[in-house]
């Protein structure tokens, strides 16, 4: 089975190192990616379901080897009336009692034809009582009994169910195990995706701050200015409502920083009161990427297509079984076996003794029974049964060549994103120098008493709109990057698959 997951998240998450304080951990994408994949709700949940195909492939496996069982009666208690019959007379009703302790032991070995070979011993000591209902006298008697016999049972003209079960069983472990992989690619993305969430929120949190101490700089400039009649006091009012809202703006952006990182914390699996910060390195890449390549990548690596692949061979078996409600169907079952019962009364030993005497003199115990189940008449009952699962299994071919189809459009559209994202960070990027040497002009500006305050908090707040935007075009780059990986399972920076066959 194909084993992707390791390459792939080494080609997915960026390289870093993490440092342990004291007070807070601090992550790298890396560190949170492996902590998600052993830690979090969704890998945990999804790998107790693998492991349960796993057992039950490993049950139905187990089914070709042979076994060994052992029951005992320890003892078996039965009291009850019983209806005697009489010739030319009502029955009458005797009371009979049993006790009886003993066991058997059975050695079965499956056949390859789906048949088995049993060989079993059976030994017991048993009490027998009867109470005659004419005068209610009492009669006892003891005795042992020893059987040894061979078993041969065989089903014929007709599939072998044992290796058709184990074979469904297979198909379903391996169909869990690509959508346990799946799963961890699927947690892969969506933890790089909550990483850099928690980083725009602490990005935006910084603007904040920054934007917060630009304003109480204008504030005090303002107030100097108004000090010595410079501005009226209608642009001192103006520039510390600024002051005041940037101060909310930057409470907001804290309190939203907190609840990204709880939620990033519950992604992962680690304990909500445990402090975090993430380590992030804004480097930026262009990656070439063709879009034939991709889509081919996707048609032969996508974990949906094999999925489905299995369900396809899965319906493939319930028409086979759905075929057999209709099939002639035949079994042959022999045995021989040996049986011996005391003849004579003694204690426990004697009388399995006797047992043993009579099982050498007593002849065997013999037959052969073939069986033949010839449907006639059913009233269309099998014939419909193939129908529907017939009908099941182009409803999941339609669904495979859809997921084709789908996989298509899919990939168009994230190397679309792919190439718009990186073309509006470029901007962007040139944007946010632009924005800040406007700033910067605009700030002196207004110091030297050319800008009012209003105008200098909506060059702020151009400024500020324009650094998010840098931001978000860099994360948007990355998760298309991140996202194209994972649907692709193809490494465009070192031109190589993620799969590992």
């Amino acid at each position: 089975m194909k084993k992707c997951l390791i390459l792939f998240v080494c080609g997915l998450i960026c390289r870093g190192t993490a440092v342990r304080g004291q007070q807070k951990t601090k992550l790298t994408i890396e560190q949170a990616v492996r902590i998600a994949l052993h830690e979090s709700y969704t890998v945990q949940s999804n790998d107790e379901d693998r492991r349960a195909m796993q057992y039950e492939y490993l049950y139905y496996k187990a089914q070709f080897k042979p076994r060994l069982d052992l029951n005992l009666y320890t003892p078996s208690w039965d009291e009850q009336v019983s209806a005697i019959a009489q010739a030319d007379d009502l029955p009458v009703y005797n009371s009979t009692g049993l006790i009886r302790f003993g066991g058997d032991l059975r050695f079965t070995y499956v056949l390859p034809t789906g048949g088995n070979l049993a060989l079993s011993g059976n030994l017991y000591h048993e009490n027998l009582r009867t109470t005659f209902a004419q005068d209610y006298s009492t009669l006892r008697r003891k005795q042992a009994f020893s059987r040894f016999g061979l078993i041969f049972d065989q089903p014929v003209f007709t599939k072998n169910k044992l290796r058709e079960n184990l074979k469904a069983a297979q198909y379903q472990y391996e169909r869990a195990e690509l959508f346990f992989t799946r799963t961890q690619m699927d947690i892969v993305y969506n933890v790089t995706k909550g990483f850099y969430e928690v980083y725009r929120a602490g990005y935006e949190r910084q603007i904040n701050e920054d934007q917060l101490r630009n304003a109480q700089e204008a504030l005090r400039i303002a107030k100097l200015k108004f000090e010595t009649g410079n501005i009226p006091e209608g642009d001192l009012l103006v520039t510390e409502i600024n002051a005041l809202q940037s101060d909310v703006n930057l409470s907001e952006s804290v309190g939203k920083y907190e609840l990204q990182k709880d939620e990033f914390k519950l992604l992962i699996g680690i304990d909500m009161t445990e402090e975090i910060d993430i380590e992030a390195e804004m480097d930026f890449e262009t990656v070439t990427i063709d879009v034939q390549t991709a889509i081919e990548q996707a048609l032969a690596n996508r974990l949906e297509v094999k999925e489905t692949e299995y369900d396809i061979k899965l319906q493939q078996i319930e028409i086979d079984r759905a075929k057999r409600e209709r099939e002639i169907k035949g079994n042959i079952y022999a045995y021989y076996d040996f049986t011996g019962l005391s003849t004579q009364t003694g204690n426990v030993p004697e009388l399995f003794r006797s047992s043993f005497d009579n099982f050498m003199v007593r002849p065997p115990n013999r037959g052969v029974t073939f069986t033949l189940s010839v449907p006639i008449l059913d009233w269309g009952r099998g014939r419909n049964i193939v129908r529907s699962q017939t009908i099941r299994l182009k409803e999941k071919q339609l669904k495979l060549e859809n997921i084709n189809n789908v996989i298509v459009k899919e990939i168009r559209e994230i190397v679309r994103t792919v190439h718009e994202a990186e073309k509006r960070f470029r901007i962007n990027q040139k944007n946010r120098e632009n924005a800040a040497n406007s700033y910067r002009i605009s700030h002196l500006r207004f110091e030297n008493g050319d800008l009012s305050g209003q105008e200098l908090a909506t060059e702020q707040e151009r400024l500020s709109q324009v650094q998010l935007a840098f931001i978000d075009a860099y994360i948007t780059y990355q998760l298309a990057l991140a996202d194209l990986k994972r649907r692709t399972m193809w490494d465009f920076e070192n031109n190589r698959s993620y799969r590992i066959n």
